[in-house]
């Protein structure tokens, strides 16, 4: 039954009067039990906490509603079916559709395997077996209680903002952290931005971060896919034409490039560019100012422009299909953006700010993921990037029937493409460097908490911390 155990977020604390010196909003202990001389040694044990007493499901319900318990123990036995867990059952059920954050920790026969799989498929926080061990039942409650103390720090980290440097992008590694103090630094000058990477990795974020924080963010941004337009259409698009310029052009249009005038016109997927249009948006860059289809007068713009591609544009020009000319003009300031599988720390960041978001948005009540499900979403190399993690995590959410999302409704399985590597430094340096990135990003960067998960004290985490050279 140890494995079932596991399948919890292992939390584990040496202080066994937790209860007496944590600081905690919310101290309640729900003891769902009908055996009134286990319902004394159960409060004996947690004198610590405010301890509520509930000897079936009507009075436990009405605890629930009433006081709001943080963490709730129930024996599946209640009356009036005392020898089946069919009450017991529905009494988590209800506990869970009324506050899917309550850790509720089911009290199991030794021989009931089975019920203690349901209760954890149902939602339940952990189980523990009779007979009654007071050490046991007070390592696990107090567990509960502290994982609820790290998941409040961590929703008030979040909603602080400290993982989003500028809207729309949450990250906590060091590889993006770094993109974005660039992003920071380039925004205020008029540097043309050249932004690579693969496709769903937040190009377009990026280009909008430039927009925002830069000095002409009271003007448009303006976005144009350069591959998703034909070519007969783009450079209209782009230039805008005169009224008869051509077939159906029946009244002057300004283009995408008038329209972002004192604001930020985005190039996406530059490497698409038809040969053709590379020569005049050369000479726009070069001397801003357009000309209309069909038109004669130039038309000077004022505009920040940036530009990305998931292309490799110095193949393209070997091959003659990208001017190198326009390539060193549109890159005065290239910045590359990694891929998620690369960003340490940041998939879980990301998964938990998802599911939150879909959760909420579609009027579940699921209670977040799965530990097989956070160790698929970990080793997935993740070919789709942001994108793919997005939108695997909002069909999840739609299609699950359970209480938390695993690795099979996010259709992810937990093979590793990883290439073998024999050095035992490189092999301990690196997995104690992505242990720690994954701590922290669970706790939001808060070192004693980090520590706790790891098993070590603070002074080690911080030596740890120097030593890899991890920022916090």
């Amino acid at each position: 039954m140890n494995n079932i155990r596991n399948s919890v977020l292992n939390i584990s604390t040496n202080d066994k009067n937790y209860g007496k010196n944590a600081h905690m909003n919310n101290n309640k202990l729900l003891v769902v039990e009908d055996d009134p001389g286990l319902q004394s040694q159960i409060r004996w044990c947690f004198e610590n906490y405010d301890v509520l007493l509930a000897n079936d499901r009507g009075s436990a319900i009405e605890q629930v509603r009433k006081n709001k318990p943080a963490v709730v123990t129930l024996d599946l036995g209640l009356p009036p079916h005392e020898d089946n867990p069919s009450e017991g059952f529905a009494t988590l059920e209800q506990i869970m559709e009324i506050d899917p954050n309550i850790k509720v920790i089911v009290v199991t026969g030794q021989e009931e395997r089975e019920n203690a799989v349901k209760a954890i498929g149902l939602g339940a926080y952990d189980f523990y077996s009779k007979p009654f061990e007071p050490e046991i039942i007070s390592l696990i409650v107090n567990r509960a209680f502290r994982l609820l103390e790290l998941e409040d720090e961590n929703l008030r980290l979040q909603s602080s903002g400290i993982h989003e440097p500028f809207a729309g992008v949450i990250a906590c590694s060091p590889q993006m952290q770094s993109v974005c103090k660039a992003v920071e630094k380039v925004a205020p000058s008029d540097a043309t931005v050249l932004l690579l990477g693969e496709s769903g990795t937040g190009k377009e974020l990026c280009a909008r971060g430039l927009h925002t924080l830069g000095s002409n963010n009271e003007g448009n941004f303006v976005a144009i896919n350069c591959a998703a337009i034909p070519e007969t259409l783009l450079e209209s698009e782009l230039f805008g034409y005169e009224k008869g310029a051509f077939t159906g052009a029946n009244k002057t249009t300004i283009g995408k490039v008038e329209y972002a005038n004192g604001g930020t016109l985005f190039l996406d997927e530059m490497g698409d560019l038809p040969f053709t249009l590379q020569a005049k948006l050369l000479r726009f860059l070069q001397e801003r100012v357009v000309e209309r289809v069909g038109g004669h007068e130039p038309i000077p713009v004022n505009v920040r422009v940036v530009c990305a591609t998931h292309q490799n544009l110095r193949e393209k020009i070997e091959q003659g299909q990208f001017r190198e000319d326009l390539f060193y003009r549109i890159s005065e300031i290239p910045l590359e953006i990694p891929p998620l599988r690369d960003r340490e720390g940041d998939i879980i960041i990301l998964a938990r700010f998802f599911f939150e978001k879909f959760n909420e948005d579609h009027g579940r009540k699921l209670r977040g993921f799965t530990k097989d499900a956070l160790s698929s979403m970990e080793a997935y190399s993740w070919p789709g990037n942001v994108r793919e993690l997005q939108n695997r995590i909002k069909r999840a959410v739609i299609m699950t029937d359970g209480k938390q999302l695993s690795s099979m409704d996010l259709e992810l399985d937990r093979t590793s493409s990883e290439s073998m590597n024999f050095n035992l430094r490189d092999i301990r340096e690196k997995v104690e460097r992505q242990a720690i990135l994954r701590a922290l990003s669970h706790v939001n960067g808060k070192v004693a908490p980090a520590a706790e998960l790891l098993g070590v004290s603070r002074p080690t985490l911080y030596d740890l911390i120097k030593k890899l050279n991890i920022t916090v």
